[in-house]
């Protein structure tokens, strides 16, 4: 049976990212804190920290990193039932990996009620849809809003919904790809003059724009000038500032009746993106109600097949 006192400090180190602050979190000396790894790493018969600068857990780490929080989860249900239900202002935390389009639209909204409720806490991982499944993988959070059909060792996905994203830019811009151009069909064209003109991306891990040339235009690996800019209200200024051409899903769309506007670069084209829900097989009661109300959210929110 692993020892409940080593995986706290395992936990406690990979979480502060150092022993001196893990000992100070945990009320210990560093020695103490040290020894617990030590005898740990000696139990699993395996390194389970990458000491440097920055402490960072090894794979094996990382699993019982995400068994740790399980077992805190469990225990808070656990201390809510033996008290008849009352939190005795114990809120529980919930860690979740989501894309930054779902979150400022349909994700928030949905799972509010729930943690008002039940006196939950969210911690949010904001990053691409395409790698929101790593922080789970991870054990760094308990569910992730990921295009990952297959559910992952210990996890289950379930489908959420289609998010459909179309290619949007200022109408100046628009209208300037769209002159007439003489030898060139409109759609050799414009697709010549979108590679011509920067593309306004949320990261480097943002990969739509890609999938809208190469299923659009049969256009892979194709070259362009971006400006990244990562955050979803600035993006949306970039593009009505005429700063490019990106991808914005329907559902941001729909909620632009007061800002200036925006237009479909090649109408009727757009990309869809099928979203999951991707948590662990076993989850908590907490996780069982965060889950409900997601897939509840996506039901109502995204189109569905």
């Amino acid at each position: 049976m692993l020892d409940a006192r080593q995986l706290e400090a395992l936990a406690a180190v990979i979480e502060h990212g150092s022993f001196g602050d893990a000992a100070k979190a945990l009320s210990l000396t560093l020695a103490a804190v040290s020894l617990r790894i030590k005898s740990l790493e000696a139990a699993m018969g395996q390194r389970l920290l990458v000491r440097g600068k920055q402490v960072r857990a090894t794979p094996a780490g990382q699993a019982l990193l995400g068994h740790v929080r399980q077992v805190r989860l469990m225990e808070s249900d656990l201390f809510t039932g033996l008290h008849g239900g009352d939190k005795a202002g114990r809120l529980q935390s919930l860690s979740v990996a989501v894309n930054a389009d779902s979150l400022s639209s349909w994700f928030l909204p949905g799972v509010a009620p729930v943690l008002h409720a039940h006196g939950l806490l969210l911690d949010v991982v904001v990053d691409d849809q395409d790698h929101t499944h790593d922080a789970l993988k991870s054990g760094d959070v308990t569910g992730c809003v990921t295009t990952l059909a297959e559910a992952m060792r210990g996890c289950v996905a379930e489908p959420l919904g289609v998010m459909r994203y179309r290619c949007m830019a200022s109408p100046a811009l628009v209208a300037k790809w769209n002159e007439p151009a003489r030898g060139k069909a409109a759609p050799s064209r414009l697709a010549h003059r979108l590679l011509a003109s920067p593309a306004v991306i949320f990261n480097r891990k943002d990969a739509l724009q890609d999938a809208f040339l190469a299923q659009h235009f049969k256009l892979k690996g194709a070259l362009y000038p971006r400006h990244f800019v990562p955050a979803v209200d600035a993006f949306e200024l970039a593009l009505e500032l005429g700063m490019g051409w990106g991808m914005v899903p329907d559902i941001l769309l729909a909620g632009r009746a007061h800002r200036p506007p925006l237009q479909e670069v090649l109408p009727g084209c757009p990309v869809d993106v099928q979203l999951y829900w991707q948590h662990w097989a076993r989850e908590s009661v907490a996780a069982q109600r965060l889950t409900q109300a997601v897939k509840q959210a996506a039901r109502e929110q995204l189109l569905q097949a």
